[in-house]
């Protein structure tokens, strides 16, 4: 790249990722993968409420998908159905692993799959323009499925919704 700017920012966001951590934002500093998870969801959760009054909707229907995937990785996990090592990339895979174990059943993890699949991307790739409506209705989703996914847990007073 030809631009020193780009370059020097490119430069210094790699350094700050090498450097011991300082800092670190409250509520995440926890040991447990698991936990780690759940409050990244809580966290993802928290950010799209905010933006939601402000009328972001896009923001808002991206971070409710991947809040809902930390929500479903921390019951993975803290249900020894996953390793806090082990990395799902395909989104429908991870909905899939979630039925396997009994969290939901086949149906609905099909059906969030397709509403990612069909959704999610139009909105994230601007193939289509993301609405209050879409936006309202996914976070509240991602609440819904959140509650319930943490409520089964054993750790439910670790979330910070």
């Amino acid at each position: 790249m030809e631009n020193d700017d780009v370059t020097d920012a490119l430069a210094a966001a790699e350094r700050s990722f090498e450097q011991s951590p300082e800092r670190v934002e409250e509520g995440l500093d926890v040991d447990e993968a698991e936990l780690v998870q759940l409050r990244r969801a809580c966290r993802l959760r928290a950010a799209a409420s905010l933006l939601l009054d402000r009328g972001y909707y896009t923001v808002v229907i991206e971070s409710s998908f991947v809040a809902i995937e930390r929500t479903i990785q921390f019951r993975l996990i803290h249900d020894g159905a996953m390793e806090s090592s082990e990395v799902i990339s395909s989104h429908r895979r991870l909905y899939e692993r979630g039925a396997e174990v009994g969290l939901y059943d086949e149906e609905f993890a099909a059906e969030l799959a397709e509403l990612w699949n069909q959704n999610r991307t139009k909105t994230y790739y601007r193939l289509g323009v993301a609405t209050e409506a879409q936006a309202v209705a996914m976070e509240e989703l991602a609440a819904a499925l959140h509650q319930h996914l943490v409520d089964g847990s054993r750790v439910s007073h670790e979330c910070l919704c």
